[in-house]
């Protein structure tokens, strides 16, 4: 489902729009998919963040697993 809205845009942004869809092309559905992959990489960025405190929370358990697994490496 649509809704429609006002969005109050720069000059420059709509003119840039402009220049990379050309004209009489429509801007709502250009807008719409950059929204969309920006919220998908903002998204994206916080699992990052989410996992990395994770790994973190883990890090000294992890590095000592780390640490014995190489202890049973033997010289070539």
């Amino acid at each position: 489902m649509k809704v429609k809205t006002s969005v109050t845009l720069s000059t420059e942004l709509i003119s840039s729009i402009d220049d990379l869809i050309g004209q009489g092309q429509n801007r709502s559905v250009f807008l719409e998919a950059a929204a969309w992959e920006h919220i998908t990489r903002l998204r994206r960025k916080q699992r990052n963040l989410n996992d990395l405190q994770i790994i973190n929370q883990h890090a000294d358990e992890l590095n000592e697993e780390a640490v014995d697994a190489l202890s049973f490496q033997i010289e070539l």
